[in-house]
This record gives structure tokens, C-alpha cells and sequence, in this order.
């Protein structure tokens, strides 16, 4: 049986990772950027000019588009990797029907406006069924990928087939993959897990240590296993990978542009400065407000995210809320 083609959309970090380990496997990979000043770049001097540059591409394996209608047509399953905050911008020219595609989101975020993660907001808006919808998740690191570090990744698609030939597209020498069907359990848990990283961020600029940082990651994966229960009531054991691994090291690695974050707002940098300075999407700002309306609608015990959302929401002192907040975890 022939490989599916496969399409990318996405210029960032991620996606040029994520291309990185398609080519590995695929003797052409679809990919759809934003411009054509990108696209030129790409095609030229075969590497991304703004992100991970030092992943070099052969440009024989790349059909570059800037039409996302064309990268539907061409493409037989569709892998989503743009900020959160940007994909209904991406998607706003998309008229090529998705019926038969296999669409799977590496965005770790919810959807701006919607309240939705990105497979609910697909089935709403593009009428993607859940039977053809996946997630990627990691933990994995684009960085790491970049430099061939060994990364593992978890696909979760309820078409088992399906979860299957996507492990099989994205592993190589340097990729471990693993199957899940827990679609809604993993994305939410790439989503709260930025929102945990923001947290410990901030109390590692505040002056706590790693006795503090071992217990504030401790109670984000028991806060973590409340919220996705509520949602998706399925048996799932969150001490697995695709949940407590990359919750730890988006928590604790110094490429986290969530705890990076965090870092910066515990040091005293308004919202605005430091989503300035960073000049990056911090995914877990955007997703606590999100994610905290949810909260108060399942009325469910989480802690940690309502600290968080005082500071970056309600303009609360970091000190006092991480004083609260730390006569609450156990």
C-alpha cells in the first residue's frame, strides 16, 4: 500500500520540526507557510530563516504553498502545527472540503473565542469527525529535535489504523512513538500542562526551590487527572508520557517557552512585556483564561490553574498568590 501524502501547515518551531521527522520517512511532504517571502527562503537556502535554522531541508522533498485550499487537495492526512491563537486565521480561506482527510493537531492549546481545544473546534467548524481527528503529543521538545536528541512521541486517534500509520510517518532513529485513543484526555492534558510550566516559572523566580518545584508538579499532574476526568470520563493513567512526561518537561526545561514565561511575569514583567520580550506564543497564557471558565463551569478543584489566573487575569501580586497557593498543595 502506497504512503499517504501528507500535509503540513505551520512555519514555527514545531512545524519545522515536525517536517524534519516527515522527511525522514516520506519522499514528499506538503507544507504550507504563512508567505511567500518564507516559502522562497525555504525553497532557496533549504532551511527555515526564522525558526530552528540550523535543520537543513533537501527542497526536492518540499511542495511549498501559501494556498491552504491547494495543501488540502494535494494532502491525505493534515497535520495542524500553528499557535492555537492563529489557527482560525490560517483556516479562514479554507474551502476544499476535509470529508476524507485525516487531520491531526500538534497544537497544544485551546482556540481563541471558542473555548474549544482544537479537535472539538474542528468537528464544529470543518466538520472533521472524531474518527478522522488525532493529536501529537509529547514530550518532545522542537529544540531537541533540531539536534537529533532522542524525543518520544504519543499519537492518540480513536481509528487505531489511523493512530498507527501516523506513529509510523513521524518515527525515526531519533523519534520513539506510541499509540493512544485517549484524544480528548491528551489534548487537554498538552493544554494544562503550559499553565502548570507557567506556575513553575513563576515560583522559580520568586526564590522556591526544587522541594517547592517537586510538589507544585506533583499536585499539577493530581489537578490535571481531576480536570481531564471530568471531561472525558475514560480509564487513563496520567503517570504515562504522553501526560506526566511532558507535563514535566514543559514544567522543568530550559527550552520551555512556558516556564520561560512564567520566569518573566515572577521577576515582575507585566503580560505585555514579556509576551513582547519573548517574541513567542506562550500557549498556556492564552489557555488559562480558557481553560479557568471551564473550570468554574465543572466546578472542579484546581488550585494551581486559579493562581495563575489571578496573577496573569486579575493583575494579583505573584508573591502573595504563590503564599496562598502554597498552604494549599501537599
Amino acid at each position: 500500500m502506497s504512503k499517504p501524502k501528507v500535509g503540513l501547515v505551520g512555519g514555527g518551531s514545531w512545524a519545522t520540526a515536525i517536517a524534519k521527522m516527515l522527511c525522514k520517512n516520506h519522499e514528499i511532504i506538503n507544507w504550507w507557510v504563512r508567505n511567500d517571502g518564507t516559502k522562497d527562503y525555504i525553497e532557496i537556502n533549504k532551511h527555515n530563516p526564522n525558526y530552528l535554522s540550523s535543520v537543513e531541508f533537501n527542497p526536492e522533498q518540499l511542495q511549498l504553498t501559501t494556498d491552504i485550499n491547494e495543501l488540502v487537495e494535494k494532502s491525505d492526512w493534515i497535520i495542524l502545527a500553528v499557535p492555537s491563537i492563529h489557527l482560525e486565521a490560517c483556516l479562514k480561506d479554507l474551502k476544499a472540503p476535509l470529508d476524507d482527510k485525516f487531520v491531526v493537531s500538534a497544537i497544544k492549546g485551546i482556540v481563541p473565542g471558542h473555548l474549544k481545544i482544537v479537535g472539538e473546534f474542528m468537528n464544529e467548524q470543518f466538520q472533521v469527525s472524531y474518527d478522522n481527528f488525532g493529536v501529537i503529543t509529547g514530550p518532545c521538545h522542537a529544540e531537541e529535535v533540531a539536534l537529533e536528541r532522542l524525543s518520544y512521541l504519543t499519537i492518540a486517534a480513536q481509528d487505531p489504523e489511523k493512530a498507527k500509520m501516523a506513529a509510523e510517518g513521524l518515527a525515526c532513529s531519533f523519534i520513539k512513538t506510541k499509540v493512544s485513543k485517549d484524544i480528548f484526555g491528551t489534548e487537554y492534558a498538552a493544554v494544562l500542562k503550559n499553565i502548570y510550566a507557567i506556575a513553575a516559572g513563576i515560583g522559580h523566580s520568586l526564590g522556591y526551590g526544587d522541594n517547592f518545584q517537586a510538589v507544585l508538579m506533583s499536585n499539577a499532574t493530581r489537578e490535571m487527572n481531576r480536570i481531564t476526568q471530568h471531561i472525558s470520563p475514560i480509564k487513563r493513567d496520567v503517570k504515562e508520557s504522553a501526560y506526566l512526561g511532558d507535563l514535566l518537561v514543559t514544567g522543568y526545561s530550559n527550552f520551555s517557552r512556558n516556564r520561560m514565561f512564567g520566569s518573566m511575569i515572577g521577576k515582575g514583567y507585566t503580560v505585555k512585556s514579556a509576551i513582547v520580550e519573548m517574541n513567542m506564543v506562550a500557549e498556556g497564557y492564552y489557555a488559562t483564561k480558557s481553560v479557568y471558565q471551564l473550570k468554574k463551569v465543572l466546578e472542579v478543584k484546581a488550585p494551581i490553574l486559579a493562581a495563575v489566573h489571578k496573577i496573569l487575569y486579575d493583575g494579583k501580586q505573584p508573591a502573595k498568590v504563590f503564599a496562598r497557593l502554597a498552604n494549599k498543595l501537599n
